[in-house]
């Protein structure tokens, strides 16, 4: 059932400072079960090396898994904002009212803004 989806955390991302992130859609094989989850770090030089973490995970868990686009967040822990912006030059740059929404599911007192701006 969707106990293990429930147990993949919608977000996982830098605690502060400004990186790449991607929106990834996972899909059970052949179910209608699918959500998308937000995953972002300043490890990640590049989009799919953040892919490349999360689509082993989560094929263990049985998931497949789609890039949907990435950008840039960057995470101000201390004023408690979070803003989406930029692309991914591999992946096409990731809606970022479907990622606004769902930080605001976990950063419910932040105050999140998104644009298509590039910085």
């Amino acid at each position: 059932g969707g106990t293990a989806m429930a147990a993949v955390r919608d977000v996982e991302i830098d605690p502060e400072g400004t990186f790449k992130y991607i929106l990834v859609r996972l899909q059970r094989p052949g179910g209608e079960e699918q959500r998308d989850v937000v995953r972002g770090t300043k490890a990640a030089e590049f989009h799919n090396h953040i892919f490349e973490k999360v689509n082993p995970e989560m094929e263990k868990l049985g998931y497949e898994c789609k890039c949907l686009g990435g950008g840039k967040i960057d995470h101000n822990s201390k004023d408690k904002k979070i803003r989406v912006f930029g692309l991914s030059t591999g992946y096409g740059k990731a809606d970022h009212s479907v990622t606004a929404e769902i930080l605001k599911k976990v950063y419910t007192d932040y105050e999140i803004t998104w644009s298509d701006d590039k910085k």
